[in-house]
């Protein structure tokens, strides 16, 4: 019996599997599917999404045949399999649910193609079929690659620049030159975009609800997504919020997610620390079939690599520690005219002279930099008392302070209105003010 294993390009869909099914009066019925799963060695996984022949085929006799053509070779696979069970919930559902909604809304069919169920098999058999098979391009390992991304991450001594190695060690070495890191903020439910690479903006601080995409499904369920041939999900909700403020709505300011315009393969791969998902390594291509199962588990390798040294940081996770003593207060002269900061305390919404800049956490801890500046004339803080101040709202758990503060960095770098947050001492941070403040509070009476 060949291995499923072996043959697991032949799953990802970029040709149509066929299934055939017979009902109890021995008719038989031949349907193409929309996704084949491979769970392990003896089991794979059909999608359920109409209430359709071979779903009421199955019922009757549980014993199916799949037609699998292998993308590289033309070779073709028949795979008797034996109907277990339904699954409409889990990680297996939602892994599929999530492949599905990417592949049904590239042609414009999200409402159509609605996973109802993921449907287990027993592989009872597999076999191939006559015909001649041309030569597999050569697979090299990734074990190389991987050790080369991971010599890239050692040795940095923040967080930010530990951040801003991961994505051109990745095109470096395995040839993926459109890619983004997000940091999940668990208290909005959100992952905002840390770095991105390959775009003509960054988009750095744009969002994506958990739960909402291949991005937003990978955090929720803790496993990698990936997709060979494509959706527009990101042009179209674009097209959606435009739509939306036509008809005069008004809606909060958002930074736009980057994006390739007619993507063909996108995977998310979430990096965490222990059992706590922290953000997710998205990668796209404009390329079918850019992304094969081998390359998904070398960077689940890197993601969570990555994950382990974010976390050795101090700022990257809960645990306290006593910072090194501060100078004294530095004022910086100001020039110019005053820049315009407009304070939103409802969703702690920056505006730099009428600029949207960010807002959350990341927001109020800016604020809070600002009044101290104007007030006290302060440009150096501390990681224990942003950690301290209750104005700032950070969570008690898994605050993910150190991503908030490169989130802010960057946006101030881009935004380019002189005001800048560097990195101090230990557990420090320097803020630097090139301009006279107007600070402007809309919360208050």
């Amino acid at each position: 019996m060949i291995s499923l294993s072996a043959i697991r390009d032949a799953f990802d869909g970029i040709s149509p599997s066929a299934i055939a099914t017979v009902d109890s009066a021995g008719e038989v019925n031949v349907s193409y599917l929309s996704d084949v799963h491979y769970i392990d060695e003896t089991h794979i996984a059909l999608s359920f999404q109409f209430f359709n022949k071979t779903h009421r085929n199955i019922h009757e006799n549980p014993i199916a045949q799949l037609v699998l053509l292998h993308p590289h070779t033309s070779e073709k696979f028949r795979i008797t399999v034996q109907y277990l069970r339904t699954e409409t919930s889990g990680q297996l559902f939602e892994r599929m649910r999530a492949k599905l909604a990417g592949i049904a809304s590239h042609h414009g069919m999200a409402q159509v193609f609605r996973l109802l169920g993921a449907d287990v098999y027993r592989v009872l058999s597999v076999e191939r079929m006559p015909g001649k098979a041309l030569s597999p391009p050569p697979q090299p390992s990734l074990m190389p690659k991987v050790r080369r991304v991971f010599e890239a991450l050692v040795g940095h001594t923040t967080s930010d620049s530990l951040v801003s190695a991961l994505l051109p060690a990745l095109a470096a070495n395995f040839d993926i030159h459109h890619s983004m890191m997000l940091a999940v903020d668990w208290g909005s439910k959100r992952l905002y975009t840390l770095d991105s690479y390959g775009y003509p903006t960054s988009g750095v601080g744009s969002e994506v609800a958990l739960g909402d995409g291949v991005i937003g499904v990978a955090a929720e369920i803790a496993a990698p997504v990936r997709i060979n041939h494509m959706l527009q999900e990101n042009a179209y909700s674009r097209a959606v919020r435009r739509e939306i403020l036509k008809e005069g709505a008004i809606l909060e300011p958002e930074i736009a997610l980057p994006g390739l315009i007619n993507p063909q393969s996108q995977m998310a791969v979430p990096t965490q620390i222990g059992r706590q998902i922290k953000g997710v390594l998205f990668v796209e291509s404009p390329k079918n079939y850019a992304f094969n199962h081998d390359l998904e588990d070398a960077l689940w390798m890197v993601a969570q690599h990555f994950g382990a040294l974010l976390g050795q940081f101090p700022d990257a996770n809960c645990q306290e520690f006593d910072a090194e003593p501060m100078g004294p207060p530095r004022q910086q002269p100001l020039e110019g005219p005053a820049l315009r900061v407009r304070y939103f305390p409802g969703t702690a919404t920056v505006f730099l002279n009428d600029e949207y800049l960010i807002k959350g956490v990341a927001g109020a801890i800016l604020w809070k930099l600002l009044r101290e500046f104007r007030t006290h004339g302060r440009t150096q803080f501390s990681s224990r008392e942003l950690r301290l101040d209750p104005s700032i709202g950070l969570p008690q758990v898994s605050d993910n302070l150190a991503t908030r503060l490169i989130l802010l960095k960057r946006r101030l770098e881009e935004r380019d209105h002189g005001i800048r947050l560097l990195q101090g001492g230990r557990g420090q941070m320097q803020l630097e003010v090139a301009h006279p403040l107007d600070l402007i509070d809309q919360g208050a009476a």
